[in-house]
Parts: C-alpha cells; structure tokens; sequence
C-alpha cells in the first residue's frame, strides 16, 4: 500500500471528505487527489499537516509499508516449524492473503492508471519535439539535492527532443560564501549591491554550481533513469549585459541587466543536439563581468529565443487566488491586474518567490512567449507531471486565454461524439449518428482548451422564420461547473445575431431551467417553424422554449 492509497484509506475511516481535509491542511483538493492516487509525491511538511488532520502519526502511514513484511517472517516460520505462536502466526498468515489479493487488484489498477497516463500523453510528445523550453530554478534546488531527481526529468525532455536551456541561480550560495568571508550583504530595492568583494563570491558560487550541474547531467548508470544518455553540456558568454549604475543614490557596482542575448550562438548548439546552460552572470564589451538576476536572465533567453515555454522552479505550489486555491492558469492580463491588487493592498496572497517570478512571467508572454509554468520544486517529477498532463500541478500563464470558440469543422466530429454520446445514453439529447453530424457539421460549433474540444453547441436555421433551434449543447465532464455552458451558448447566441435570426428556440425534457434562467420562455409546438412541428417526436414530449434575441 503506497502512502496515498494510506491516506486515503485513513480519511474514510474518519468519514472526512477530500474537500474537507484539503480545507484543514491548506492546500488544493486537486494536488490531494493526486497525492492519494500515488500520483504526485507528498512534502514533510504536508505529510504532518495531514497527520495533524487526521489525528494519526506519519509512523502510522508508514507502517501500512511494513506489514507484508512482518507477514513474510510468520510464513518462514510456519514452514520451517520454529514459530512459538502457530496459530498466531496462521491468523497473520490468513489475513495476509485477504490482504494480499487486495494488493494484486491495486497493482493491477496502477498498471492500468500508468498505461492510460502514457496513452494520454501521447498527444504532448508529439508536439513537444522539436520546441524550445528554457527551464529556471534557483540554487536552492541544488543547495537541497534535489537537482539529481531533476536530471531524470531533463534527461527524459532530452530523450524526446525537445531543446533545452537550463537558466540556474545562485543566491543560497552567494550567501553562504559571504558569510565565510564575514561580509555583509547589501540591497536595495531587493536588488544586491555587488562590490568588489561580492563579486568574487558571485564569481565562484556560479563556478561550484555550474561543475556540480555538468556533473550530475554527466551521470549514466546501469539501472538508473539517466542509463544510456548522453547529455551534452555548452555554456559561454551568451549574454552581453551592462551595469545598473546607481539606483535610490546607492551605486550598485557589479549588479547587472541583460543587454542581449546570443540567440544565434545558443541556436548552433542546441541545433548540435546540446543543452545549454546559462549562470546569471553577464559580460560586457569592455571586459567586465556583471551580477545578473535569474529571473532576468531566463525571461531574456525565452525571448531571444522564441521559446515554447519558460518554466520556473519555485517554492510554493503556484498562484493562488484569494481563498488560497491553486489558479491553474491565467492570462497575463489577469496576472497583471492580480499584482496590482496585492501591492495596493497591505494583505499580501502571493510569496516571495511569486513576487519575482510573477512579473518576470507577464514580461514574458507580453514578449511572445507562448506559455510559462510556475510550478513547485518540492514535488518529484514536477517538470513531467506539469506538461504531460491536462490539468498540470502549477501556474500556467500566457499571453491569449487557451479557451476558444469557433465553428466546427469535419475534423471535429469525432470529438463531438464524444461529448455527446454519454448525454445521449441518459436521455438528455436526442441521439445523432456519426453520418448525421458530418452532414451537420456546418451548423456546430466548438469551445477548445489548449488545442483540446471540451464543449459543442449547434444552431440550425429556419431562414423564412427568421429563427434558429439551439441544440446539442455539451460540455466535457471534466471542465463543468467553471460557466463553460454559459459562454458557449453566449457565443452561439451571437453567431445568431450575425446570421440574421430574430428568435432562439430549443426543445428539452430535463433542463428547462435552465433555459429559463438565460431569458426562454415556455411555447407550445405549434408556435415552432412549420418544418420543425413535423419533424417533432410526440413519443419523446419534448418542451419548447423561445427567446427574441
């Protein structure tokens, strides 16, 4: 029994809902769902807070481990003769089995989970190849040793093609190093001030981070998720940068911007199969060499170079919005306005790390890049659980909301079926063919999320009327209850209006509340179009409702 599955078992036996746990523990029901499932890995700190929650010790969970294990010693002695208890052992041994077949059905139910992951996945590995990410994290995340788990995962992007820049910082270091040499650190406006002496710490904190990186990606033991690679590494003086100068009257020495960035010279070697890294150290024509920020440093590369995506590693989970929940993603707009209301407010809702990466992730998707991750380094296979699933575990910003909506086309209908067959097996739509809606295609319309059809609609025309039947309106389960209905049927509404319809109608047999709640009013069926009254199923008595758009 892995420890979610221990969880999980806990909580029902305290009649506790996932909603309620994640209420008392802070967190996201979501990312607790997963951590039940043994699909995302649980924090120390989280682990006790559940503990806490569910009035138990984490040596409690992790005993569930220990039992098979107990059991396998009782066998051993039932066979060889030399348990001093038989018959205690054998009631062990009894429950064992029961135990045991429980165990073979989770197994067999985790397979099962693990091929349809790999499955759904599909789709992402075929776009990713190719595409650029440029992937950012602090030093922390090697000060913590947790760049070796990293590694796997950036070994698995590799394995895939997809072309990597790994931007790393350095302020853990810079820190410890300063403190060796009893000197103080300076900022202003959280920017540090890089004398002399801070640049020389600067200077060979980069230097020990960066071997201990190559080293790591340089791994390739036998039976080890890093066996069989091949990772090159290049670094260089790619950025060119230039001095802060004196900010609040206070001359900043060596803290930097970047100027540019040398897309092209980065583009030779990840065209060479390489993957690039970048310290946060610039250079200058004149010699120099500047303390840059990681955050600066990465959103530049991202824009230099196009990227598909910029990743963040963080400390928290993501964004959250003002109940504390996890905000799955967010156009640059809405992060934008969510700033303003945190610095014009004395409450703040954001951490500290999501007060330098939010604004370098505006900047970037307000540059052209099309997506960038705020997701947690404190969760193994964050990278790969993030981008290879639909909901991810973080922050997704960018630049366009990932929701449209746009007529359907001949390549949409089996999505279409999909959406609708479930609601045609319990009644709530009349059943359609596939024939039939490829006939029909023209008169559909679709709602997409990330490439992904989640929602259909149709309007069929009565042009002598000037009316139009809405019909067919369905949403993927996944996605209900977020106003996706709403604005669809919005939408249709107003492709109406464009057609030149003066009237709406729909016929229902189980939602006519909620028609009658967007402006219908209940008609008989002689007020339908001649041509819709003889095509009327008196069998399904279905209601008609109207609407003067």
């Amino acid at each position: 029994m892995s420890i979610g599955l221990s969880i999980r078992k806990r909580r029902k036996s305290l009649n506790i809902s996932l909603q309620t746990l994640a209420y008392q523990v802070e967190a996201d029901s979501g990312n607790l769902s997963r951590i039940e499932r043994g699909v995302q890995g649980v924090t120390e700190v989280m682990l006790r807070k559940i503990c806490v929650a569910l009035n138990c010790t984490p040596a409690y969970l992790y005993n569930q481990y220990e039992y098979g294990q107990t059991i396998s010693t009782n066998i051993e002695l039932i066979q060889s003769g030399n348990s001093s208890n038989p018959l205690k052992a054998q009631e062990q041994l009894q429950a064992y089995n029961v135990k045991s077949n429980a165990a073979s059905l989770t197994s067999a139910t985790t397979v099962k989970d693990f091929v349809h992951w790999f499955r759904s996945a599909t789709p992402y590995i075929h776009a990713f190849g190719g595409r650029t990410f440029v992937i950012a994290f602090g030093g922390e995340v090697v000060d913590d040793k947790q760049f070796i788990a990293l590694s796997h995962d950036l070994n698995l992007l590799a394995s895939l093609e997809v072309r990597l820049v790994l931007v790393h910082g350095a302020r853990p270091q810079i820190e410890q190093r300063l403190k060796r040499a009893k000197l103080t650190p300076k900022f202003v406006n959280g920017l540090r001030v890089t004398d002399d002496d801070a640049m020389e710490a600067v200077k060979e904190a980069n230097g020990v981070i960066r071997v201990e990186i190559e080293a790591l990606l340089s791994m390739g033991l036998i039976n080890s998720p890093m066996a069989g690679s091949d990772i090159r590494i290049a670094s260089g003086n790619f950025v060119t940068a230039k001095p802060m100068g004196v900010r609040d009257g206070v001359d900043l020495h060596h803290t930097g911007e970047v100027r540019k960035v040398d897309a092209v010279g980065i583009q030779k070697r990840l065209d060479d199969g390489e993957l690039v890294m970048l310290s946060p150290l610039g250079y200058s024509p004149t010699g120099e060499a500047f303390n840059l920020s990681l955050e600066d440093v990465a959103v530049s590369a991202a824009i230099a170079l196009d990227a598909d995506k910029l990743i963040f590693l963080m400390d928290s989970a993501g964004v959250t919005n003002l109940r504390g929940e996890l905000l799955r993603e967010m156009t640059a707009e809405k992060a934008s306005k969510l700033l303003n209301h945190v610095n014009n407010n004395t409450a703040g809702i954001i951490t500290e790390d999501e007060r330098y990466y939010l604004p370098a992730a505006i900047r970037a998707c307000e540059h052209g890049v099309a997506r960038t991750h705020l997701i947690s380094r404190h969760v193994d296979g964050a990278i790969i659980q993030e981008l290879f699933t639909h909901d991810g575990i973080g922050t997704m910003i960018t630049e366009l909301s990932l929701e449209t909506m746009r007529q359907a086309n001949i390549s949409d209908v089996g999505s279409i079926l999909k959406l609708i067959e479930p609601l045609e097996n319990e009644g709530y739509l009349v059943r359609r063919g596939r024939e039939r809606i490829e006939m029909e295609i023209n008169h559909f319309y679709v709602m997409e999320h990330n490439n992904r059809i989640i929602g259909c609609g149709a309007l069929y025309p009565f042009v002598a009327e000037k009316q139009a039947e809405f019909a067919c309106l369905a949403i993927d389960t996944a996605y209900r209850g977020g106003g996706r209905g709403d604005r669809l049927f919005h939408y249709c509404e107003e492709q109406a209006l464009e057609l030149g319809f003066t009237t709406l109608f729909c016929l229902t047999t189980r939602t006519e509340h909620w028609f009658l709640e967007r402006g219908f009013t209940e008609i008989n069926v002689a007020s339908l179009p001649t041509e819709k009254q003889d095509m009327y199923n008196y069998q399904r008595q279905s209601k008609v409702f109207s609407k003067v758009l």
